[in-house]
C-alpha cells in the first residue's frame, strides 16, 4: 500500500500530460545498485499501464550493479529488493520481497515488508520526482540519487539497518529466528485504524502511529504511513540518471 501524498506527489499531472503525450526526452539511466554483502533480486513494477522495465526484476549479485534505459515517455513506478532467494529458471521464492514465486515479476508488486523506491519520470515538465517508502514495512536499506538534474535534486533515502532495532511485535523472523525484516504496523495487526482503511482513509482520520513514529524516527525522509507528509521536498529535472541504491 502507498503513501496516497506520495502517489500524488509522483503523479502526473492530467494537463501535463495531456500537453506531453507523444513527447520523447533527453536520454535517461535507471541504475539499480546492490551495495549489499549478499545478493538480491531487484523487483520493478510499474503503474497502471505504464511499461515492464526490465521484465520487472532480475538477479544482482553483491557489490555489483545494473544500468539500463530508462522510458522517454512518461513512466511511474516502485522499485524494491527480494531477500533470501531460491529458484530455478523463472521460479524464484523469496523470504522477503517474493512476487508471486517469479523471477521476473511482469507487473506484479512484492509482498510486505519491503522497503520502496518509487519514482515518475517525464511528468509537468520533463520533472523526475521520487521518494522512499516504508508505509509497506522494511527489509533493507535504499536511497534514491539523481544525478546531473536541474533544480532540487537530494538524495532521499532510508539507510539505517532496521531489522536491528525493529520492535518485537513487528519482527518477521525466519523458521530459525533470525530478524529478516520488520513489518508495519498495519502489516502486523491488520486493523482498519493502523491500515488507514474505512472510516480512517482520510489526513483527518489517518494518523501515525507509535509503530509509525518508530519507522520516522528511523527514516525521518521516508513515508511512514498512508497519509504520511514528506520532510524533504524537491523539483529535479531532467537528471541524466537516477539510482537506486540497496544497503547504502
Amino acid at each position: 500500500m502507498a503513501s496516497p501524498k506520495l502517489l500524488l506527489l509522483l503523479a502526473t499531472s492530467l494537463l501535463g500530460f495531456g500537453l506531453l503525450v507523444g513527447a520523447d526526452y533527453a536520454p535517461m539511466t535507471l541504475t539499480v545498485v546492490n551495495n549489499c554483502p549478499f545478493p538480491v533480486w531487484p523487483g520493478i513494477q510499474a503503474n497502471s499501464g505504464h511499461d515492464v522495465l526490465e521484465g520487472g526484476g532480475f538477479f544482482l549479485p553483491a557489490l555489483s550493479h545494473k544500468s539500463f534505459p530508462a522510458p522517454a515517455h512518461p513512466w511511474s513506478g516502485r522499485i524494491w529488493a527480494r531477500t533470501g532467494c531460491a529458484g530455478a529458471g523463472a521460479q524464484l521464492h523469496c523470504a522477503t520481497g517474493d512476487c508471486g514465486g517469479r523471477l521476473q515479476c511482469g507487473g506484479l508488486g512484492g509482498a510486505a515488508p519491503a522497503t520502496l523506491a518509487q519514482v515518475s519520470l517525464h511528468h509537468g515538465g520533463d520533472q523526475t520526482s521520487y521518494g522512499v517508502s516504508v508505509v509497506d514495512g522494511f527489509n533493507v536499506g535504499l536511497s534514491v540519487t539523481p544525478h546531473e538534474g536541474r533544480g532540487n535534486c537530494p538524495v532521499l533515502g532510508c539507510r539505517g539497518n532496521l531489522t536491528a532495532t525493529c520492535p518485537g511485535e513487528l519482527q518477521l523472523r525466519s523458521p530459525a529466528g533470525s530478524v529478516l525484516a520488520c513489518r508495519s504496523g498495519c502489516e502486523a495487526f491488520r486493523t482498519d485504524e493502523l491500515c488507514c482503511r474505512n472510516m480512517y482513509n482520510s489526513p483527518r482520520t489517518c494518523r501515525a502511529s507509535k509503530y509509525s513514529e518508530f519507522f520516522k524516527r528511523e527514516c525521518p525522509q521516508a513515508f511512514t504511513y498512508a497519509h504520511d507528509s514528506p520532510s524533504l521536498t524537491h523539483e529535479c529535472a531532467a537528471p541524466r540518471e537516477l539510482k537506486v541504491i540497496f544497503c547504502h
